[in-house]
Parts: structure tokens; C-alpha cells; sequence
């Protein structure tokens, strides 16, 4: 009862105030016009916007006729642009979206296909007009930093940071002569400065440049910085803060990452696939899951590519200059053929257990003037040196650098700077 004596008294109130002072009653109206919206160079306001994906066994054509675009403008649509654009090979599972009439008819006037995060085809048709071109988004360029611990791995402890296997693996390659990731241990820490390729400001596209780095590791700091030492090649390399070329002849090891060693050179071990008697073993075994890719720990010519049964199973051989030659044994399967020129980090096969072994790994042999040592403690050549007449540009360089990866805190990437500089492809 109270509620209803409540609103008959506000009622009689509105009303007594209404008809004593009708003038004072106006009716405001307010009008939000739309935000504009622009992409691919359309102002989509203009259009109906159909976001969609192709299905499985949806051709270009069964997408503009169900868009209400009749098979003869279909067939001139796919003929006119046929040197810009194959309609016959539209994926299914890739994007698109159709722009069309804000009519009664919807007839799409539009296609646009999205080739990947950053570009597009345009496909556009009307009355007069009929041709496709590419569509680049701008990309703008991320300087970040970031400083990791090491718990497990380095790969474990990028992944707690959600950088993706792509830094991951870039960081291993700059470090792959100077640092054995299978010996880093827990508490050791890195720093990183990169930088991230993004489109609308948010959309990461891929990284750019690893500008500099530094592993703690022992309580040693190992300082990674990039430079280009000759500007007509434009060949990047890596330097420690002396100027001394990170980048060896030998690689470290013929696994990235992700490996133990299992067992060393030592002419003095007892192998129990032999009945426990001592048998010379001149090679280091580096145990690895089944598949893991084996990399040529330097360039050279494929001398060996074969497989026996009993010893070696499937193995390669590679001969890098008259001093060095490198063995890798026990493969699942081999990635390249006698007579083969291979790079340093080529892969040329992948982890196994073939011939004798008893369990997943390779066994990495080095020959020294013909002889096979123990290339843990052979002093190998490093590459070139950077010449004095640089040293003084490259240490300006790396000056700020220094001061930066010194600042880094914390255990999460950070934005430092947005480069004024925009990278459009």
C-alpha cells in the first residue's frame, strides 16, 4: 500500500508541475553520430562489413554469389584480374571480408582476402570499375627489454616470459660459439634488449632486431652487442663489450638446446654394450629427444653420409678445411648426401639410436690434423676480429647500450620506446 500511495503522489506532483508551467517542458534530443572507421583504406561506415572464413570447398565464386554477385560479373571479376590475383587459389581457413551495399540489394562491391597479419588482397568491383591490388598494413617497430632467471632451461624460462621460440632460438644462435646452454644453471640470469614489429599498435607481428644481451652466468657476465662492421655487405655480428667477436669457427655443440651430455671423450671408459670393457670413447655423446635436429658445427664438404649397422648406424661426415673434421653418429635419419657443402647450423640430420647405442643421442666426434681429440679442450680459431679502425665507432655505440642493459630490472618485458620511424612493407 505504501508503494502505491508513493506513486499516485509522484504522479499527481508531475502532473500539477506540467500543467502549471507547460512552457518550461522541452524535449531534448541528441544525435551520437557513428565513429568513423577506416581499413584497408575503406571508411567501413560506408559499407555492410561481412567478416567471414573460407570454408573447406568454398571457392571466390560460391562466396560472391552468396554476396549477391551474379556468375557473368563473377567470371569477368576472375579473368580481369587474373595477373594480380588467381582466385583459384582462395584456402580454406584464411580470412576475408566483404564490403557491400548499405541498399536493399547487399551486393557485395568488395573482397578483401587476408594473406596473413600484415597484408591483404583487394579485390574491388563496380559498375566501371574491376582490379585487385596488395594492401599493406604499417607496422610500427617496439624497442622492449627484459630480464629472465633461470630456473630449468633458458627455452623454459623464456616461455614463463611469453616471448615465443623465435627470440628464443635467435638469442641461442647469437650465443651458440660462446655459451653451452646445457650448462647454464639455476639462478643464473639474462638481460635482452629486442625489438617488436606490431600493426595497430597492439598486434604483434614478429621481432625485429636483438639489439644487445648479456648472460650472467657463474657470476661472469657474457655480453652479446650487434653491429655492423661493414656497411657495404651490411653482415650483423655480435661483440662482447671488448670488441671480441662472439661468433667461433666451432659451434659449441651440434643441438641447440634442450640436451645433456651423457657421456665424454675418455679413452679410459667401460661400455657395457661391450661387457663393461674398457674401450676408448673419442667421441661426446649429447642425449637429445628422438628427432631432435643435428647442426654442422661448422661449414664445410659432406664427406661421409651412410649407415652401418653395427657402430655408427646412420652417421655423417663433414670436412671443414685441411686441420678439422667433425663425425655424428647414431642418427634416426640423415639430412644430406656425400659431396654436400653444408653452413655452420645447417641441419644434416636427427637424433636417434641406430647402430650401437642405447638410447637417443649423437655421438659428436673431432678430428684435429687427423687424429680425434677432445674438442671441449681444443682452443679453436675464432672469426676475424674487429679491425682498430672501428673499435672507437663501436664502443660509441655500445655505450648506451651498456648503460641500458645495466638498468634493466625486473622480471617481465617492458615497452622502453616507440620509434618514431615507422617500417611499412
Amino acid at each position: 500500500m505504501k508503494k502505491i500511495a508513493f506513486l499516485l503522489l509522484t504522479l499527481i506532483i508531475f502532473s500539477s508541475c506540467k500543467d502549471d508551467n507547460p512552457e518550461n517542458i522541452e524535449e531534448i534530443v541528441t544525435v551520437i553520430e557513428p565513429e568513423e572507421v577506416f581499413e584497408f583504406g575503406y571508411k567501413l561506415n560506408d559499407y555492410l562489413v561481412i567478416n567471414d572464413t573460407i570454408e573447406k570447398g568454398e571457392s571466390f565464386g560460391v562466396i560472391l554469389d552468396r554476396h549477391h554477385v551474379d556468375y557473368p560479373i563473377i567470371n569477368k571479376i576472375a579473368s580481369k584480374i587474373k595477373d594480380t590475383f588467381d582466385v583459384r587459389r582462395v584456402r580454406a581457413g584464411k580470412p576475408y571480408t566483404i564490403l557491400a551495399a548499405k541498399d536493399s540489394t547487399e551486393k557485395a562491391q568488395v573482397f578483401i582476402y587476408k594473406n596473413n597479419k600484415t597484408t591483404a588482397t583487394i579485390v574491388e568491383f563496380n559498375d566501371s570499375i574491376i582490379h585487385s591490388y596488395k594492401f599493406r598494413k604499417e607496422i610500427k617497430t617496439i624497442e622492449k627489454e627484459v630480464h629472465g632467471k633461470i630456473y630449468s632451461s633458458f627455452s623454459q624460462s623464456m616461455d614463463s616470459l611469453r616471448l615465443t621460440p623465435n627470440l628464443t632460438n635467435r638469442v641461442a644462435d647469437i650465443y651458440a660459439w660462446t655459451l653451452d646452454f646445457f650448462k647454464l644453471q639455476k639462478g643464473d640470469t639474462f638481460k635482452l634488449i629486442y625489438e617488436e614489429n606490431v600493426i595497430n599498435d597492439t598486434t604483434f607481428v614478429g621481432y625485429g632486431k636483438v639489439k644487445a644481451a648479456v648472460f650472467n652466468h657463474r657470476g661472469k657476465d657474457i655480453f652479446a652487442y650487434r653491429f655492423v662492421p661493414d656497411k657495404k655487405r651490411g653482415i650483423v655480428e655480435f661483440y662482447d663489450g671488448d670488441g671480441n667477436m662472439l661468433r667461433r669457427q666451432f659451434l659449441k655443440s651440434p643441438i641447440k638446446f634442450q640436451y645433456r651430455v651423457s657421456s665424454r671423450y675418455d679413452l679410459n671408459r667401460r661400455i657395457a654394450l661391450y661387457g663393461n670393457k674398457v674401450k676408448a670413447h673419442k667421441g661426446t655423446d649429447f642425449a637429445a629427444n628422438y628427432g631432435t635436429p643435428i647442426m654442422a658445427t661448422a661449414s664445410g664438404t659432406v664427406t661421409e653420409s651412410a649407415y652401418r649397422k653395427r657402430g655408427n648406424g646412420h652417421y655423417v661426415k663433414v670436412k671443414h678445411n685441411n686441420t678439422y673434421t667433425t663425425q655424428y653418429l647414431h642418427m634416426s635419419r640423415r639430412n644430406v648426401k656425400r659431396g654436400q657443402f653444408v653452413k655452420q647450423g645447417d641441419i644434416i640430420g636427427f637424433v636417434g639410436s641406430t647402430g650401437s647405442s642405447s638410447g637417443n643421442h649423437v655421438c659428436y666426434r673431432f678430428w684435429k690434423h687427423g687424429k680425434q681429440v677432445d674438442p671441449f679442450k681444443q682452443k679453436l680459431p675464432s672469426a676475424a676480429p674487429l679491425k682498430k679502425s672501428l673499435k672507437p665507432t663501436f664502443l660509441t655505440h655500445i655505450s648506451p647500450l651498456k648503460e641500458q642493459l645495466e638498468n634493466i630490472e625486473g622480471l617481465s618485458p617492458r615497452i622502453v620506446e616507440l620509434d618514431s620511424n615507422n617500417i611499412t612493407f
